[in-house]
């Protein structure tokens, strides 16, 4: 089978932060999965550095657009390494290469009709003598009253025009923008109201989506597909490939979209690989990302794909939650926020996935405090996982001159990760991360209260064969649980396998032979909690 996994496109005008990483991070789970099922994967992202931030953030700054692009597409390259992501195409939207797809795409939809021209009225800001697009434009929500952007609303998450705000406002000078008649190119998503309908109720039935994709592209399909603009008066981004429209731009939301396809070209063209199974009835997609962006994935994406005729519209819609901070909503106006390349230099990668994981806004808001992070690594990965690894590879070494005792592994211990394999498979094919994550950990409480149960201390004196026993069913348990783990926890997984010498890169229960374990070292150190009011303390004195 063909998975393909699109990680949503972060802002390349602005640092990421923890709420960035727990909407992307389901993204890498599945493709370390599907990897060792041995299914056909292709994971692709990139920064989106056409948008407007950019440009806005380039002017506070008094530097070239680019120049801000560089700096954060460096910048999230460098973080998603450190935290293990394994991207097979990380790219950019202002490559050549983006460009030119995305014209194509645009020249295709418009060669069957389903992008037209039009004479809109459009904001205009006298004072700056320019156009503004939707971001330029902030006012009022006409449908709840917050304050919102010219595109879209993030309280109600309603889709909007600049034209629907109330208290219009240019963002560049603050003064109200006026209006002028313009010409520009519309999708006809109307078009495709039908289809969208009939996709949106089979993923509803076959519970491929999150309910909060489901019930929020049903409110739009409801409410009726309107046509959107798709080019824009901008500065940057993908030229109309029209004549006499070229100083126009194809219009973010159809373009940053497009960057999935655009990206797995570009795998294809690098790696002389083909890429069209991953576009085809028979493959399978996921795409992750926060619930801000389930729109443009569950219907103006699937929409242009339509359009295309491409195949599978997206299958899974991953879309979480919130992440809010010390139960304070994420703001990086503010500077509240948990940045990414800041809480790399101090923390194991490990413990970032694993709270963001066993704490994902699957279903809703979920908090990152700093107490709770440090409490969880604590007893759950120092305290319940690396104490089992610890102090029975250290047994072996100190009782039995660091050679793995052999035996047959108990029924019943085979039984139960056998079984987990097949839960834990089960779970994250259908994105329930954190009950996958769960799941394993109680195999992990289990495996300690075994060996405390079997006391191999004792068993050492009175009846060695037992204490083989125990110890064989041990590192079967920790092999195995190190195995399931490597989608969640990659760096301390491959430092149990690195300890016991295993080298399995299937999804599936395997035995251990008898060898010598190299060195064994601690899996993880003990955060002190003191820490807890020193970061407390350090995200608060950044805000002031």
């Amino acid at each position: 089978m063909s998975i393909f996994i699109g990680g949503a496109w972060a802002y390349a005008n602005g640092s990421l932060h923890l709420g960035h990483i727990s909407s992307l991070l389901p993204g890498d789970i599945l493709a370390r999965y599907y990897r060792l099922k041995g299914e056909k994967v292709l994971y692709v992202s990139g920064s989106d550095c056409n948008g407007t931030p950019i440009t806005i953030r380039a002017k506070q700054e008094g530097v070239t657009p680019k120049e801000i692009a560089d700096r954060y597409h460096q910048e999230f390259e460098d973080c998603f390494a450190r935290l293990g992501f394994t991207y097979d195409t990380y790219t950019r939207t202002d490559t050549r290469h983006h460009h030119k797809i995305v014209q194509e795409i645009f020249l295709e939809l418009l060669e069957k009709g389903y992008i037209y021209k039009k004479e809109i009225e459009q904001t205009y800001c006298e004072y700056d003598q320019q156009f503004l697009p939707d971001r330029y434009v902030e006012g009022i929500c006409p449908h709840c009253g917050a304050y919102a952007r010219g595109d879209q609303c993030d309280v109600c998450s309603s889709v909007l025009e600049p034209l629907d705000l109330l208290d219009r406002k240019c963002k560049i000078c603050g003064n109200p923008p006026t209006t002028m008649f313009t010409e520009h190119f519309y999708f006809s998503l109307s078009s495709f109201q039908n289809v969208l309908e009939n996709y949106t109720q089979e993923a509803e039935d076959l519970n491929l989506w999150r309910e909060n994709a489901i019930s929020l592209t049903k409110r739009y399909l409801k409410e009726g597909l309107r046509d959107r603009a798709v080019s824009r008066d901008l500065p940057i981004g993908v030229s109309v490939p029209v004549a006499g429209y070229e100083d126009k731009k194809i219009y973010v939301w159809i373009e940053a979209v497009s960057g999935y396809f655009t990206a797995s070209k570009l795998w294809a063209k690098e790696t002389n690989k083909d890429d069209s199974t991953f576009w085809d009835t028979f493959a399978q997609s996921y795409y992750v990302h926060g619930k801000d962006n389930i729109p443009f994935h569950s219907i103006i994406w699937a929409g242009i794909l339509a359009g295309l005729g491409k195949e599978p519209l997206p299958t899974h819609i991953v879309s979480n939650e919130y992440l809010t901070l010390e139960k304070k909503k994420l703001s990086t106006s503010k500077n509240w926020a948990v940045w990414v390349s800041d809480i790399l230099e101090r923390y194991h990668p490990d413990s970032i996935r694993y709270f963001l994981t066993i704490n994902a806004p699957e279903n809703r808001d979920a908090d990152f405090s700093w107490k709770e992070f440090i409490y969880s690594h604590n007893s759950e990965l120092l305290g319940a996982y690396g104490n089992f690894v610890n102090r029975t590879l250290k047994f072996i070494e100190k009782s039995f001159d660091a050679v793995i005792p052999e035996k047959d592994i108990s029924l019943n211990i085979l039984d139960r990760v056998n079984r987990l394999y097949n839960e834990v498979g089960l779970c994250i094919e259908t994105t329930a991360f954190k009950q996958g994550l769960e799941k394993v950990f109680e195999l992990v409480r289990y495996s300690n209260k075994y060996f405390d149960e079997q006391q191999p201390w004792k068993q050492m004196k009175e009846d060695t064969e037992s204490c083989k026993q125990t110890l064989a069913n041990c590192v079967y348990l920790i092999a195995n649980l190190a195995h399931i783990l490597t989608p969640f926890l990659p760096f301390s997984s491959r430092k149990v396998k690195e300890m016991i010498n295993t080298k399995e890169t299937e999804w599936r229960a395997f035995i251990v032979k008898s060898q010598r374990l190299s060195k064994v070292e601690t899996l993880f150190e003990r955060i002190d909690p003191v820490r807890i009011d020193e970061e407390i303390e350090r995200l608060i004195h950044q805000t002031v």
